[in-house]
């Protein structure tokens, strides 16, 4: 992966450079699913930490849990969320403009005081769209968009999966950049260009 292709996936539609990983370890909890898709979607964030190189624990002291992940069929099932709101400003004009552009995901991150990411909520509404994928895969995808802070344009034109034989997986370079901004002689936030060039330096010293 080039130097700009890296800059890109954390530059955002602003033209900031934006990146951040993880400092505390991720607690995963779950709304909304059976109990299978449960398993299916915390084992997806523990693949995605595994390849991080970073830690899962069973509670975060401060938070509780740190990663919140709810699916839904209906943006107007967060407005009915006990204390919701207190989490995500203006929770009911946000869901009012995710219903309005037909979003079906919408990720919102908490930042500690060095820029590293705290905590995340993402928010899964099942359209059609979404319902012809399987579990794993939609799991996978979400677990590898909230591992980083990448761009919010990073992957509208093309997905972090790709097809191999009959099973979908996370595309090798994206891997290695996940690798690679966990590397721990790399900060844990940037806003600097400068950065990228680190990490695409990072990745071909990895892949040697």
């Amino acid at each position: 992966m080039e130097p700009a292709e890296v800059e890109a996936l954390f530059t955002r539609a602003d033209g900031q450079y934006l990146f951040a990983r993880w400092a505390r370890p991720i607690v995963p909890v779950v709304f909304g699913v059976t109990e299978a898709t449960l398993a299916v979607v915390k084992g997806a964030v523990e693949a995605v930490v595994a390849l991080a190189g970073h830690k899962m624990a069973e509670t975060d002291p401060e938070l509780g849990a740190n990663l919140m992940v709810f699916f839904l069929t209906d943006w107007a099932e967060l407005r009915a969320v006990p204390r919701l709101g207190e989490m995500i400003p203006d929770l009911e004009a946000l869901t009012h403009r995710l219903e309005a552009a037909g979003a079906n995901q919408y990720r919102s991150f908490r930042f500690e005081a060095d820029g590293a990411i705290k905590a995340a909520f993402v928010f899964v509404r099942m359209d059609a769209e979404l319902e012809a994928v399987s579990a794993d895969v939609l799991a996978l995808n979400q677990a590898v968009q909230v591992i980083l802070l990448w761009s919010d344009t990073a992957f509208r034109a093309r997905s972090p999966m790709v097809k191999a034989g009959d099973t979908v997986v996370l595309r090798p370079e994206i891997g290695a950049l996940i690798r690679a901004g966990y590397d721990p002689v790399m900060p844990v936030a940037a806003q600097d260009k400068s950065h990228a060039l680190r990490l695409a330096a990072r990745m071909q010293h990895a892949a040697q």
